[in-house]
């Protein structure tokens, strides 16, 4: 089948299949005309690839697995494995977004705290030497010859 054929039953753009194919995911043959053949295996691999990815596998990590994948030889518990492990990342990785969260709101409070600090202070230095806004003009004495 064609890359448009594969992009349409897979949902993976063509783009996205080239990429791919670029990284060495996916070794198409090529037909006397020049276009890529993918096969109905291929399909597999891409629907595989577009799985393990939505759930946030690395394209290397993903790498990896394909021999296995394609030799059959990557089993149900392999994957489960896979995943759990990846939940695991995950938490981590909510844990680590939740302290960042955390040190960013206070960080917010600080400066909000900073910030009114400065304002009582000019407000404070604006009451004590106020000054009009418009110059002030004092009447001129009248000098008496001698």
């Amino acid at each position: 089948m064609q890359i448009s054929e594969l992009a349409a039953q897979t949902g993976v753009s063509v783009h996205a299949l080239r990429h791919y194919e670029r990284l060495g995911l996916l070794l198409p043959a090529r037909r006397p005309s020049g276009y890529r053949d993918y096969t109905e295996a291929m399909r597999r691999e891409v629907v595989f690839i577009a799985m393990s990815r939505r759930i946030g596998f690395s394209l290397k990590a993903i790498a990896a697995q394909l021999p296995a994948y394609r030799s059959g030889r990557l089993t149900f518990d392999d994957m489960l494995q896979a995943m759990q492990e990846r939940v695991a990342d995950i938490d981590a990785q909510m844990v680590k977004l939740k302290d960042q969260r955390r040190a960013v709101v206070e960080h917010i409070t600080w400066m909000k705290k900073r910030q009114r600090d400065h304002l009582a202070k000019n407000a404070q230095a604006n009451t004590k030497s106020a000054k009009p806004p418009w110059p002030v003009i004092t009447p001129s004495r009248k000098r008496t010859a001698a």
